[in-house]
């Protein structure tokens, strides 16, 4: 069954791919000069970012999400049927228990008390906390179609992960007690296909506000325990929170979807996702909140050359770490290599035929993990 799933996705991305190089090549990269300004490392790098995507970023309104749904959601990588993409009712690996149809999406009156009665707009980041204001309420880079019932089973809970749940919904997102780190409260699992683009919309959002988070206006984050605000304008969420969005932005690599979505919303709203188009500074921003052992294994591990002028690098592993996993992924979020190892100490691993690009080096030992950047010229 797992195979089936793995082979049905790699042959639908493959095709849209192939199709997307063809047609929207143009589009596939942010304008050239957009991140010229982000040189910085840590928290001034986010501040960098804020600016660049505050600048030209539009406010569409409300109502003109459905309309901008049409090209920024629409299902042409699973089904391919140009039905409602909705993170919280799509089946990756076979058939949808249900779809929306675009402007078919009357939630009005009292919808149904269970899902597939209506779609509408979920907060990736709840807007009570900011109290509905604008432009926070409007941004569609964390506003998304989804089912209407599933949208308020989520409510304003934090994301996170649960081994018992209270309720499941049809796809397998979940509403439970939280397992991961120190929060035990409520939260809500998304299915592993979208846990990174929630990650990353959440990080866009803590960077593009990150002047108005600890505004009077909005809800004091010791007021209720599922804000997950952490009362700072620099690392934004509380630090169980940013190593949670930290772990699915690696277990879950950036998507064609993605990167269709984020041109559609620069499209739309004039601004872009930085860590679609440099999923990087993620790691470069919040390394102080990151450095903790679960996330980093031993800086005794070598990779070399880093930037590389040639087409393989070579990774060495110290006696003392056993090496359990060891992945590649490129910018895009295809892996281009991955190894598993029941145990290997004093160790060269050599990864060849790389092609010029930046990729993410994910290598797990010990119980732990890390992710390193890598440039070959």
């Amino acid at each position: 069954m797992v195979q089936l799933k793995i082979d049905k996705k790699i042959m639908k991305n493959t095709f849209f791919l192939l199709l997307f190089l063809m047609t929207n090549l143009c589009l596939a990269q942010p304008p050239s000069g957009y991140y010229s300004s982000a040189t910085g490392t840590g928290y001034t790098l986010k501040t960098q970012l804020k600016n660049i995507i505050s600048n030209g970023h539009t406010d569409q309104g409300y109502g003109a999400l459905y309309d901008a749904y049409e090209t920024s959601d629409t299902d042409s990588f699973y089904e391919n049927d140009n039905s409602v993409l909705d993170m919280y009712s799509e089946n990756p690996s076979g058939d949808d228990p249900y779809n929306f149809q675009h402007k078919v999406r009357n939630c009005g009156g009292s919808p149904n008390n269970n899902e597939n009665s209506c779609y509408n707009r979920e907060h990736i980041f709840p807007q009570g906390f900011f109290n509905s204001q604008n432009p926070m309420r409007t941004d569609i880079h964390h506003v998304v179609p989804s089912d209407y019932y599933v949208n308020q089973k989520r409510s304003s809970f934090p994301f996170g992960e649960v081994s018992s749940a209270s309720w499941t919904s049809n796809n397998g997102s979940k509403v439970g007690l939280n397992t991961f780190g120190s929060f035990n409260g409520t939260v809500f699992e998304p299915i592993d296909e979208f846990k990174g683009d929630i990650a990353r919309m959440l990080f866009y959002f803590a960077t593009r506000y990150e002047d108005n988070v600890t505004d009077s206006s909005w809800d004091d984050p010791n007021a209720s325990s599922n804000n997950p605000l952490n009362g700072s304008n620099n690392q934004v969420y509380d630090q169980w929170y940013i190593q949670l969005l930290y772990k699915w932005h690696l277990e879950d690599p950036i998507s064609q979807r993605e990167i269709v979505r984020n041109n559609e919303a620069y499209n739309f709203q004039g601004n872009r996702n930085p860590f679609i188009d440099h999923p990087e500074y993620i790691a470069e921003i919040w390394s102080t909140v990151l450095s903790a052992e679960n996330y980093f294994v031993s800086e005794d591990i070598t990779i070399y050359p880093n930037p590389s002028a040639i087409n393989k690098i070579s990774i060495t592993i110290p006696n003392e770490i056993n090496l359990t996993k060891i992945a590649m992924y490129s910018i895009i979020g295809r892996k281009v290599y991955e190894s598993d190892y029941t145990s290997l100490k004093n160790k060269t691993i050599k990864i060849n035929n790389l092609k010029s690009g930046i990729y993410l080096l994910k290598i797990a030992a010990n119980n732990k993990s890390f992710s390193k950047k890598i440039i070959i010229q």
